[in-house]
């Protein structure tokens, strides 16, 4: 697997896990959700623009989020 694969696959993951923080009741995972989405359109402009660095530090943002 290479990066941009781990990339994709960490972002999906997130993408999981930002519904449930955006189903928790009076907004309350709503900072963390804005959080992660702001992590995955980072990973996404590192793809785009083919920024190693950039790619690396948004999988090991992502790899840091759990349910």
């Amino acid at each position: 697997m290479n990066i941009i694969e781990g990339l994709q696959k960490q972002m999906s993951r997130v993408r999981e896990i930002i519904k449930v923080y955006e189903a928790l009741p009076n907004n309350a995972g709503a900072f963390a959700a804005g959080m992660m989405r702001f992590i995955i359109q980072n990973a996404e402009d590192a793809i785009a623009s083919g920024d190693t660095v950039g790619m690396i530090e948004a999988y090991k943002h992502l790899e840091e989020y759990e349910h």
